[in-house]
Parts: C-alpha cells; sequence; structure tokens
C-alpha cells in the first residue's frame, strides 16, 4: 500500500512489497461473501464488507478492467481524516490521529456495523481504525451511500465525531482515491473560465505530492487513449495527487479532493462524490450536468 497526503507539514508514506489493482475473481454478490457488486446497463461497483465496506472495483458493464486499486485496507475508495500526532507510529514513521474506513496499515479491518444493497445501491456503517496504532476508534461513525445512476456513481460520505479532543485544522482527504497506475495521465480545468468548455490541462504526476487546482471541481486519470476515470466533488477546488512507480507490483495513480477543517466534538461532516467512466469530453459534459443540477449533501 502507497499513501501520500498533503498535509502541515508535508507527511509521506510509502509501504514496501506493493501491488498493483486486480479484478476480483468473481462478480458473485451472495450472501456472506465479502465482495458485493452493484450493476446496471452501464456500470458495474465492487464493495468490500472486509474493508469497511468501501469501493475498491469499478468497471464497465461489459468489461472486467477494473480502474480503482483495492491491494490493502489503504488503497481503496474510501473515507480518511486527521488530528494530531499522537504518539502513534506507521511502520516507525510517527504518525497522528488518523480514522480509516477501510482498517490500519497491518491489514485489521474496520469493524462494519451495518451494511445493506439492492441491486444499484449500498449503504455501510463503520467503525473506523486507526491507521498507524490499529485502535477500533469507537468515537468515530463513518456512514456510506452509493448509488448507481446510469453512467454515474453516486456516492455520499458522513463522518461523526463523538469524542472530547479538539485537534488542528487539517487537509482532509475526500475522499482518497486509489487508481489503477495504467491510468498515468490526470486532467483537469485549472483555469479561471470554469465550465466554458476551456482547455484542460494535463500531466503526469510525480512522487511525491503535488498540488492539483480544480476549478470545475473534478478530475480524472486517463490512459494513452484518453480514457478513465474521473471524480467530481462540488465543494472542492484544489487536490492532492501523486503517482508512485516502485516496481515489483508497487505502481499506483492517488488523489484526493481536499477540504480543510478541524475534527471537533460533536463534528458531523458529509459531502457527496460522484465518479464516472468514458473520455475525457464524456466525464466533463457528464460533471457539467451534475453541476448544473447542484445536488447538496443531506445533514
Amino acid at each position: 500500500m502507497c499513501r501520500i497526503y498533503l498535509l502541515p507539514p508535508l507527511v509521506i508514506s510509502c509501504l514496501l512489497n506493493l501491488s498493483s489493482a486486480e479484478m476480483p475473481e468473481s462478480k458473485s454478490s451472495k450472501p456472506g461473501e465479502d465482495w458485493v457488486y452493484l450493476k446496471n446497463e452501464n456500470l458495474t461497483l465492487g464493495l468490500l464488507r472486509s474493508h469497511g465496506g468501501a469501493i475498491g472495483y469499478l468497471s464497465l458493464s461489459n468489461s472486467n478492467i477494473n480502474v480503482f486499486n483495492h491491494y490493502d485496507h489503504g488503497r481503496l475508495v474510501q473515507q480518511s481524516y486527521y488530528g494530531d500526532e499522537d504518539g502513534s507510529l506507521w511502520v516507525k514513521k510517527p504518525w497522528r490521529y488518523n480514522p480509516v474506513q477501510g482498517g490500519d496499515y497491518r491489514g485489521k479491518a474496520a469493524k462494519l456495523v451495518e451494511f445493506n444493497s439492492t441491486g444499484t445501491t449500498a449503504y455501510a456503517r463503520t467503525i473506523p481504525r486507526h491507521w498507524a496504532s490499529g485502535e477500533l476508534l469507537e468515537e468515530c461513525r463513518m456512514e456510506q451511500w452509493i448509488e448507481l445512476d446510469g453512467p454515474v456513481v453516486k456516492a455520499r460520505f458522513k463522518f461523526t465525531y463523538n469524542g472530547t479532543k479538539t485537534y488542528q485544522s487539517r487537509h482532509q482527504e475526500t475522499p482518497a482515491v486509489f487508481i489503477s497506475p495504467k491510468l498515468a495521465t490526470l486532467a483537469t480545468y485549472t483555469g479561471e473560465k470554469p465550465w466554458t468548455g476551456d482547455v484542460l490541462t494535463k500531466t503526469t504526476p510525480g512522487w511525491p505530492n503535488e498540488k492539483v487546482t480544480m476549478s470545475e471541481n473534478w478530475a480524472a486519470y486517463v490512459d494513452e487513449r484518453g480514457e478513465g476515470v474521473g471524480v467530481y466533488v462540488p465543494e472542492s477546488t484544489e487536490a492532492t495527487a501523486y503517482r508512485y512507480q516502485g516496481g515489483s507490483g508497487s505502481n499506483c495513480s492517488y488523489i484526493a479532493p481536499l477540504r480543510t477543517f478541524a475534527i471537533t466534538p460533536k463534528l458531523t461532516f458529509s459531502y457527496n462524490a460522484y465518479f464516472t467512466l468514458g473520455n475525457l469530453s464524456t466525464i466533463r459534459e457528464r460533471f457539467e450536468t451534475l453541476h448544473k443540477n447542484q445536488e447538496q449533501p443531506e445533514p
């Protein structure tokens, strides 16, 4: 697993013995099985019960090519939040308060309290683990609502903190998105004329983190044909991104739209995120439609 987060100060971390995203062995959704799949005429989306119900798979409905990465409990599409340094260690590196939906870096899963799904919707409620210490953080709850709506994945994430400590304001991943390394080009709009069809900026992120401006609140990773996956988070105008190319299965692409706030007692924070597959013109057009029909997160 490989994680780098743009935090004040910058925190850089990478675990050895990584693996790139692979397609799950099957797409069954029988009761009791780990993978649960939602499917419509456009998309297939997979959720992992053993990883806090987080998203680990997305492909076109007629394809087996997964655009996401699900190697461990950190490499997913999931919630992750940050407080202050607390004496915990990620391997040997000082870490900070860090509730993570999937689980900890040693591979211990978060506690999935409730999970239910239909053919095209799913709900998960999870008690997260501290990424570094592995402690089950009973003072936190993470909720996730997923819906397939034609070619778009609609996700709503909610974080509730009932602890007593007040932490400093931090950049927060909304959400953390780990992507197949085969999608190497990051495209977004960085100009001052959003939603006018102005020229996109295309880069290949390096290592470590790079700041990304999202004037239209979205970005996409695409392959050499210009096809891939886009993420749109209406309230986020910046992101952090990188690509790790360490070999031996360690390659990955990563992006996280950012919001800046502090974890404080009685905090409730929710937001919407959207994902879609296609070429850049298609991705941008779908997100512009969502922008024009803005949906606000529920409390």
